[in-house]
């Protein structure tokens, strides 16, 4: 039987290449985004991105749109590809921008929200709650033409890591956190390179195998 793993996040879910200005929409090769090297490494999986750039947990981003808001549209995507085993939840970079204001605590409080919207969604087999993979992005840096936006964002992104860790524990949830696994790029301090899809694909693998047991 074919399992179905939803990856929910980003543009760093969306295979969004580093960018010179903003505005750009490059995107890397089907081939070489790390969800598609995550469908090779997982046989017998479904794999789904969904990944959203400038996607947030859930604030109406008041520049970008309000359809950056991932608590909204969260429970729709869930439905449209019920039933759902596994979701891979990592978003909270967007909301390290200046203009939302809010502390790292509250970033992993609102996945939190988040993972109880999963499990309460019935998005799961049998109409049962879906298994949720949390997931710390790496720290940003201020570089490039993102560093305006993401101002103040650096310091606090050193702490997203351990409060996201903590939501995982509050929740017995498997958690990957990519600090120490891969880096953003030197180019915006957001994205990433290339060469971080095969390692982000096969620390996934890893712990999706884990879950499956």
């Amino acid at each position: 039987m074919t399992r179905t793993l939803l990856c929910y996040g980003d543009s760093n879910t969306h295979g969004t290449m580093p960018v010179h200005q903003i505005g750009a929409r490059g995107r890397y090769a089907h081939r070489h985004r790390w969800t598609s090297l995550l469908a090779q490494e997982l046989p017998g999986w479904e794999v789904i991105p969904e990944g959203h750039p400038g996607r947030t947990t859930l604030h109406d981003d008041p520049v970008e749109g309000p359809h950056r808001n991932g608590l909204s549209i969260l429970p729709a995507i869930l439905e449209s590809h019920r039933p759902v085993d596994l979701v891979l939840l990592m978003l909270g970079t967007n909301d390290l921008k200046a203009r939302f204001s809010v502390t790292p605590t509250d970033i992993a409080l609102s996945l939190e929200r988040l993972v109880r919207v999963i499990r309460a969604s019935g998005a799961g087999p049998m109409g049962g709650a879906p298994g949720v993979l949390l997931a710390a992005p790496p720290p940003i840096r201020e570089l490039g033409c993102l560093g305006p936006v993401f101002e103040g964002g650096e310091a606090k992104s050193q702490r997203l890591g351990q409060e996201i860790a903590a939501v995982a524990a509050r929740g017995g949830l498997p958690f990957v956190d990519l600090a120490g696994l891969v880096a953003v790029s030197e180019v915006d301090g957001i994205h990433y390179e290339e060469s971080a899809a095969p390692v982000l694909a096969r620390a996934f693998a890893d712990a999706v195998r884990a879950w499956a047991g």
